[in-house]
C-alpha cells in the first residue's frame, strides 16, 4: 500500500497537466462559447475602428500643425505694401488651417474690421470641425466598449447560474466553464478597447487645441495689422 501511493505520487508529479496548465488568448476565446465570440468579435471591430480614425486624424491634425515661421511677415509685407494679390497667393501655396483663415480675412479687406473678423471667426468653426471629423466616434467606442465587455460578463454568468440550475445538485466546474471564460474575456476585451479609444480621444482633443489656438494667435495678428495706422 505504501508503496502504490508513493508510485501515484510519482505519477502526479511526473504528469505535466497536473503540475501547470497553460490556455492561450485564442483558447480561452474559443472556450468562452458562441455569446463570448460574438462580443469578442464586435470588440475588436470597435478596436480596429478607433485604431485607424486615431492614425487618420492624427496625420492630419499633424499636417494641419505644420505652419511656415515667415509665413505671417510674408503675408505682412505683401499687405503693408498692398500687394493682395501676392498675400493670396502665399496662402494658396500654404494650403493650411491658417492660411486659410487668413486667405479669407485677406478676401474681406476694405470692409470694416468687424466684418473680417466675422469672416475669419465662421472660417475658423469650419476649420475646426473638420479637424475634430469622426473624433467624436472614438469618445462613443470609449464608453461603449466596458459597457459591451460588461454585457458579456451578464451574459456569462446566466449561463453559468443555468447551468447550476439545470445540474440537478452536483455542481461540475467544468459545466461552468464556459459561462466563466464568457464573463472574464469579455470584460477584459471591453475595457482594454474602452481604454484604449479613451487615450487615443483625449490625445488628439489636446493636438487639436493646439492647431486651434494657432489658427486664433495668427488670425489675432492678421487683425492687429489691419488695425495699425498706415
Amino acid at each position: 500500500m505504501i508503496i502504490t501511493n508513493i508510485q501515484d505520487e510519482m505519477d502526479l508529479q511526473l504528469d505535466p497537466e497536473s503540475v501547470e496548465k497553460t490556455l492561450s488568448i485564442v483558447e480561452l476565446i474559443k472556450s468562452g462559447g458562441l455569446a463570448g465570440q460574438l462580443i469578442i468579435a464586435l470588440l475588436t471591430v470597435l478596436l480596429v475602428v478607433a485604431l485607424y480614425i486615431y492614425f487618420e486624424r492624427l496625420f492630419t491634425i499633424k499636417a494641419a500643425s505644420k505652419v511656415d515661421p515667415n509665413f505671417m511677415n510674408q503675408i505682412k509685407d505683401h499687405v503693408v505694401n498692398g500687394k493682395i494679390e501676392a498675400a493670396k497667393a502665399v496662402c494658396i501655396q500654404v494650403n493650411s488651417p491658417v492660411s486659410r483663415l487668413i486667405d479669407k480675412g485677406i478676401s474681406r479687406i476694405g470692409r470694416p474690421l468687424a466684418d473680417i473678423n466675422s469672416a475669419i471667426e465662421n472660417a475658423g468653426k469650419l476649420e475646426v470641425y473638420s479637424l475634430e471629423k469622426n473624433v467624436s466616434i472614438l469618445a462613443t467606442i470609449s464608453g461603449a466598449a466596458p459597457m459591451i465587455g460588461f454585457l458579456g460578463t451578464v451574459i456569462g454568468m446566466i449561463l453559468s447560474i443555468f447551468e447550476i440550475a439545470n445540474s440537478g445538485g452536483q455542481i461540475d466546474i467544468k459545466l461552468l466553464a464556459d459561462g466563466l471564460y464568457t464573463a472574464m474575456t469579455t470584460t477584459v476585451a471591453g475595457l482594454v478597447v474602452g481604454i484604449i479609444a479613451y487615450i487615443a480621444f483625449n490625445h488628439l482633443v489636446g493636438r487639436t487645441n493646439k492647431v486651434v489656438y494657432q489658427m486664433e494667435a495668427n488670425s489675432v495678428e492678421f487683425l492687429d495689422l489691419l488695425n495699425e495706422p498706415i
